[in-house]
């Protein structure tokens, strides 16, 4: 049963399926940190999201709580979703493997992005596992160095 939809961020490439996806669950929540407003209104300026991620907020998906935390950089509404008790984050287009997710789209910004990996990602133990938007799986133990390189150039 869908009950949420959780979007890490609202650029078009991860809210495109949205309305398919209600249209088939309409009890589903769609669940968006309010400052990736400005991105989603692009996409679906007909409806809104119907509940505001917050940093801090756990979302309970069966017996896993998912913890908010809100990171922006690629979007300035971009949040991850910590599974602590699975030793997962989904990390969306914040973090990937190799480093940062990219900042050339608009409403982003690259400092803000390496502040937010440094600030809310570094800090979760260096096994969990880091499930991205794109592309392979990794670990922040296995992605630190890198990011703690792009910080040490101050990019």
């Amino acid at each position: 049963r869908l009950t949420h939809v959780l979007l890490t961020h609202a650029h078009d490439d991860h809210v495109t399926a949205v309305p398919e996806l209600l249209a088939a669950h309409p009890e589903a929540q769609v669940a968006l940190h309010p400052a990736d407003r400005v991105l989603w209104d692009r996409s679906h300026p007909d409806f809104a999201p119907t509940l505001d991620l917050a940093d801090g907020d756990v979302v309970q998906v069966g017996d896993v709580e998912l913890f908010v935390l809100h990171t922006p950089g690629h979007a300035p509404g971009a949040c991850c979703f910590h599974a602590r008790d699975l030793g997962v984050v989904f990390t969306g287009d914040t973090l990937f493997q190799g480093g940062p997710g990219a900042t050339g789209r608009s409403y982003s910004d690259f400092p803000t992005i390496v502040a937010s990996i440094k600030d809310k990602l570094l800090s979760l133990p260096p096994e969990t596992v880091v499930l991205t938007g794109h592309g392979r799986a990794t670990t922040i133990g296995d992605e630190k160095p890198d990011v703690e390189e792009w910080i040490r150039r101050g990019h």
